[in-house]
């Protein structure tokens, strides 16, 4: 299916939108909040993988329901160079569109969405419980899949 289109800010306040990666794949990674345990891990091991993400020819981009602000504060504390997207106001719009939006939980799930250069959603993965952190091995499997 098409990618549902998005306009949000990053950590920075500069807005991102999905035609900023016209002609790249962009994995989605979708998370509850910023700071909290889980969250943090999960992260900090797409951080650690990153380069090897982006020489598979990928962009890597989070998103959850916090705030700009909050991001840039998330980023520094963990030394992150992803950008993060605030699905913050009208609150988790982009992450409903994508299916990664948790009615009961009033956050995102931990859901990765792969769109191809093409702007289709090509793979997708939600965990089953907000606790599982989705391998950055899914990433890996989802990124060779699509060659």
């Amino acid at each position: 299916m098409p990618a549902p289109d998005f306009s949000l800010p990053d950590q920075s306040g500069s807005m991102v939108s999905l035609g900023d990666f016209a002609g790249r794949k962009l994995m989605l990674c979708f998370y509850p909040l910023d700071f909290s345990p889980v969250c943090s891990d999960q992260l900090s091991i797409y951080q650690e993988v990153l380069p090897e993400i982006e020489a598979k020819g990928a962009e890597l981009v989070g998103v959850s329901v916090d705030s700009a602000y909050c991001h840039r504060a998330f980023r520094e504390h963990l030394n992150l160079t992803m950008p993060l997207l605030a699905d913050f106001h009208p609150k988790g719009a982009m992450s409903r569109d994508y299916g990664a939006y948790q009615d009961d939980f009033g956050t995102d799930n931990r859901s990765l969405v792969l769109v191809g250069e093409d702007r289709v959603v090509r793979w997708s993965y939600a965990s089953p419980s907000p606790k599982d952190i989705p391998g950055a091995n899914l990433i890996f499997d989802a990124l060779e899949a699509s060659r």
